[in-house]
């Protein structure tokens, strides 16, 4: 067996160098853990929820939704702009994990038109068209969004119908 020996002041610098990687791996694991699950609005994310997971709350359903899968996989929504938290439980209610949720803007293919204080949204991918997005001119909006219902409308009628032909 060998032992080290570093005498007097160079034994201090060991120990604060040791001191100081403890330190920075202890901070730097507790930031891994702590970034925020990030989501864009109107789409999903993916998460491993920690084992034991029984019970699985969302802050604010506004912003997210989460849904729970088999296998641990959790399943996060952006719902609205801004940001809450999941805290997830086991049986006993004793908090396993606990992260903060960021609901951002779409980025790709997104055009903002801006008439003095309205706003329209287009998706443009390939050919722009306009789209339900929170924060726009409500008359927009609305128009986008009846629009939208009743094409859905539609089509899950005519489906309904071709089943079972």
């Amino acid at each position: 067996m060998t032992a080290l020996c570093v005498p007097g002041r160079m034994a201090k610098s060991a120990l604060h160098w040791l001191a100081a990687v403890l330190l920075f791996a202890a901070v730097a694991s507790q930031a891994v853990a702590d970034e925020p699950i990030v989501v864009r609005l109107d789409q999903a994310t993916l998460f491993k929820l920690p084992d034991r997971a029984a019970t699985v709350v969302i802050g604010n359903p506004l912003i997210a939704d989460i849904t729970i899968q088999s296998g641990g996989i959790a399943i996060v929504t952006g719902k609205g702009y801004g940001g809450t938290n999941v805290v997830v439980m086991d049986r006993g209610g004793v908090v396993l994990s606990e992260k903060a949720i960021v609901v951002t803007s779409p980025s790709d293919h997104v055009v903002y038109v801006y008439r003095g204080p309205s706003r329209t949204t287009y998706s443009c991918n390939p050919d722009c068209s306009a789209r339900v997005n929170l924060g726009d001119d409500p008359d927009v909006f609305e128009k986008i969004l009846a629009e939208t219902v009743s094409r859905t409308t539609q089509a899950m009628s005519a489906g309904a119908n071709t089943v079972g032909r």
